[in-house]
């Protein structure tokens, strides 16, 4: 049996941002990658390029600016940075509860609900993304494609 067809996204007539949802809430703005990072450390941004570099070995991803965050998109945003003055923290969405040295809190995105878990980490170089991360980016990154359950253990 073929899986069901998904929808194509929607676009945005201004800013040109994919969504799953017409007309879904955003801000418009567009902000440069790097204003997240001026006067913060170069280790911040090295982190930063090894964490694109794991989530583009993944296939095909969306990586763009909002005001107060840089998401990673494939059909929906499956993760996110935020970059602090001596650390980037980092989101991801997963269907399990991981662990991970960085990770600092787990929030389920429902309690009604199985829509998975928002893993929240805390990354200070790029030592940071190890092998256990680089396969928490791909649980994630399959979340994004909207592949359904499919956990990579461990």
């Amino acid at each position: 049996m073929a899986p069901p067809r998904k929808r194509p996204l929607w676009t945005c007539p201004r800013c040109g941002h994919r969504f799953v949802t017409r007309g879904m809430w955003h801000s418009c703005r567009r902000v440069p990658v790097a204003a997240h990072f001026a006067g913060k450390p170069r280790i911040l941004r090295a982190a930063f390029r090894r964490l694109v570099a794991l989530v583009r070995a993944c296939g095909p991803v969306t990586v763009y600016a909002q005001k107060t965050r840089i998401v990673f998109q494939v059909r929906v945003r499956f993760g996110g940075v935020v970059v602090r003055a001596r650390s980037l923290e980092t989101a991801l969405w997963l269907e399990r509860k991981a662990d991970h040295p960085t990770l600092r809190r787990i929030q389920p995105f429902s309690e009604y609900n199985s829509h998975g878990y928002g893993h929240y980490f805390r990354l200070g170089s790029p030592a940071d993304l190890d092998d256990a991360f680089a396969r928490l980016i791909r649980e994630a990154y399959r979340v994004g494609c909207q592949e359904g359950r499919a956990s990579e253990p461990g």
